[in-house]
């Protein structure tokens, strides 16, 4: 088993394998000291392990054991590995874990401590709780997507940052968290229904706060933060490399604007009759010199001016170097533990290959 230094050491997770959402979440909890055992299905059943898609970094810090669910001993094994549990994260759509036997009814009577997290992208009811869906397809139904990209345009395909890690890790980490700090105050547990179509509603607050008041406008590339601003966008450097300007407030604008040598002009920020004008001149000036020499101009000022570094490069800037947001393990880069705690600090292991019964007898 892999032994938990973080604030979260002594914490007993089941990880039923999955894709998306649940393995950036066991990550970041085995990171934090948890001790996750990952129950992936036998190469023989038609594989679910998941280590040449990203696994080597999404699965350490963790055990990992290969049962097939749908055979009745292994179910058993996975039952007694419950008992000794704290919580259980699965993936499946809503339905599954019961058909296999291993529902929140059963397990909860095995363990009624048990916090049963379930992660989804439509939730575990509605219309479209039993329809296949991926991140672009949640984001559509909750007004995010709708939000991004160029006016009178499709909306990009973001990252799955927003709705996958964002509206799913995240709050599954959160109602986990709760839930487990629930179960420890009260002896009960309870089951988590976590849906990226919630998570991501949640994180649109400012947005549909701003909208009946009239401060955000449901017609994208329109507003302060979507890029029709000139002073919040990115702009295209002489190199075809790119920066990226944020300079919100006056103060940093017209660093900005000095930096820029335009300090002549009498722009005014908030005037959106002016911005088509401020735009191109900003672009104009940006296209006058390579990103770095940009990057160097704004280095030691508040302008909010900053390059965009493509993920080769992110590694080696000199503010993730020092901070060592980067670490190194078997050559390759990967994501440091986050957040960051004075006293138990999280650490990056290496996942273990463990058998059921050791895993139960070590749980024990």
């Amino acid at each position: 088993m892999t032994e938990g230094k973080g604030p979260l050491a002594g914490i007993r997770i089941v990880e039923i394998d999955a894709i998306g959402p649940v393995p950036l979440a066991a990550m970041l909890l085995a990171d934090l000291g948890a001790d996750i055992v990952r129950v992936a299905r036998p190469a023989t059943a038609g594989g679910g392990d998941w280590e040449d898609v990203g696994g080597d970094i999404l699965h350490r810090s963790r055990s990992v054991t290969h049962l097939d669910l749908k055979n009745d001993r292994h179910r058993a094994l996975l039952l007694d590995l419950i008992e000794r549990a704290d919580g259980l994260i699965e993936g499946y759509r809503p339905g599954v874990m019961e058909r296999l036997g291993v529902g929140p009814e059963v397990c909860l009577a095995r363990n009624p401590r048990l916090v049963f997290g379930r992660m989804t992208g439509w939730g575990q009811s509605g219309p479209l709780a039993l329809r296949a869906g991926h991140d672009i397809n949640y984001l559509s139904i909750t007004g995010a997507l709708h939000a991004m990209g160029a006016k009178g345009e499709p909306p990009p395909v973001p990252l799955n940052l927003v709705g996958d890690y964002g509206g799913g890790s995240m709050f599954l980490i959160m109602g986990m968290l709760s839930a487990l700090l629930s179960a420890k105050m009260t002896g009960k547990g309870q089951v988590v229904d976590v849906a990226i179509t919630d998570g991501v509603v949640s994180l649109m607050s400012l947005f549909y706060a701003w909208l009946p008041k009239g401060l955000w406008s449901d017609e994208p590339a329109t507003n302060l933060l979507d890029g029709a601003a000139p002073f919040y966008r990115c702009y295209t450097c002489a190199d075809g490399r790119h920066v990226a300007v944020g300079s919100l407030e006056p103060k940093f604008f017209a660093q900005m604007v000095a930096g820029l040598g335009l300090a002549d002009r009498e722009y005014d920020q908030n005037d959106r009759a002016g911005w088509p004008v401020m735009q191109a001149d900003f672009a104009a000036a940006f296209a006058s010199r390579t990103r770095d020499e940009w990057a160097a101009v704004f280095e030691a000022t508040d302008a909010c001016v900053t390059p965009v570094l493509s993920m080769e490069e992110a590694p080696v800037h000199p503010h993730n170097h020092e901070r060592a947001i980067f670490v190194d393990r078997n050559a390759t880069k990967q994501p440091a533990p986050a957040p960051r705690l004075s006293v138990t600090p999280g650490t990056v292991e290496e996942p273990q290959v463990l058998d059921i019964s050791d895993a139960i007898e070590s749980w024990s």
